[in-house]
């Protein structure tokens, strides 16, 4: 078996020519992801479920212990000047002399899914990095930030189901590393992970199906006609997180939906912290990532906690969705 330290030492070259900056960037976030998985299988035995509103809205508790957790790992990297969270509402700017000599900023959304721990459903922690453009030697800025997702030299999840996984891409491709327990390391399982040519699945919450745009309404419904052709209809899968909604579309051929309603009419999903790293891994992987009109990673964000709607998987199919709704405008 090939652990992920041993994988990453291989292919350091491909990470912007920066000897021993992806190890040490991904080391810290897999020893975070270490903790929350940790965390998580005995969540009900640390009072760490249910709600808080420490945002004026609905947090889980969950959601704020795994940010502390990663939150603490990337602070300890002197590689690291700075991340942004999902649960953060201002940029963190980790101002010791090391970390400001960091050339990297991370953007994360620690728990994808939290509420669904409570019931025992998958959930994720998603990653972002991004090469800062502020200067070196001085404190990261909020421009460092918000950069378009095209300019991303890394980005990932890891998946906390039946089993643990890392995945992630520096733009050479998607890898995947499933954590042993015993050994308290992560293997190398899925080497360089492509989308089947053609998907059969369609992931999206349809009790919200009444607020969706028409083109939308009327992509759903070509998922569901009878054609042998396109191997329609396609199967409706939808978890609620979105790195299992990813994940297995990623691993058995599909698209992931969560577009603008009448009560988000920018979209629910954070480009910075959900949609930007995930159109990153499907491009990688042979797919693609939309906001229903065009490629969501050449989208320049105006703001931390900026929306979208969303579009990501087989190529075919987000094609497929893109020119329904430009058939059906509003």
């Amino acid at each position: 078996m090939k652990t992920l330290d041993e994988f990453i030492v291989e292919k350091q070259q491909e990470f912007s020519q920066a000897t021993g900056d992806l190890t040490a960037l991904l080391s810290a976030i897999k020893l975070g992801a270490k903790i929350i998985n940790r965390d998580i299988n005995k969540a009900g035995l640390l009072d760490i479920l249910g709600e808080t509103g420490s945002r004026g809205e609905v947090q889980m508790n969950l959601d704020l212990h795994a940010n502390e957790k990663l939150k603490a790992a990337l602070k300890a990297r002197g590689e690291v000047a700075g991340i942004a969270s999902e649960e953060e509402e201002k940029i963190v700017i980790f101002n010791n002399e090391r970390s400001q000599n960091g050339k990297y900023v991370i953007l994360m959304a620690p728990l994808d899914g939290a509420e669904n721990v409570e019931v025992n459903v998958t959930v994720g922690t998603i990653f972002s990095i991004y090469r800062r453009i502020s200067p070196v030697g001085q404190p990261a800025t909020e421009e460092d930030f918000l950069q378009p997702g095209n300019r991303q030299v890394a980005a990932g999840y890891v998946v906390y189901g039946s089993s643990t996984m890392l995945v992630y891409t520096t733009g050479y491709g998607v890898h995947a590393f499933t954590y042993d327990p015993s050994l308290g390391v992560f293997c190398l399982s899925h080497e360089k992970v492509r989308y089947p040519e053609k998907g059969t699945m369609y992931s999206v919450n349809q009790g919200n199906y009444i607020k969706f745009p028409a083109g939308v309404k009327k992509y759903i419904k070509y998922c569901q006609e009878q054609d042998e052709a396109t191997l329609r209809p396609y199967h409706s899968r939808y978890i609620g997180s979105l790195v299992a909604d990813f994940h297995r579309n990623l691993l058995k051929g599909g698209i992931f939906m969560y577009p603008s309603t009448a009560s988000f009419p920018q979209g629910k999903l954070r480009l910075l912290y959900e949609c930007n790293p995930m159109a990153f891994l499907s491009e990688q992987a042979g797919g693609k990532g939309s906001d229903g009109t065009g490629r969501i990673l050449d989208i320049t964000p105006e703001q931390l906690h900026q929306r979208s709607p969303f579009f990501v998987g087989v190529c075919s199919m987000v094609d497929d969705a893109e020119r329904f709704i430009a058939q059906n405008p509003e």
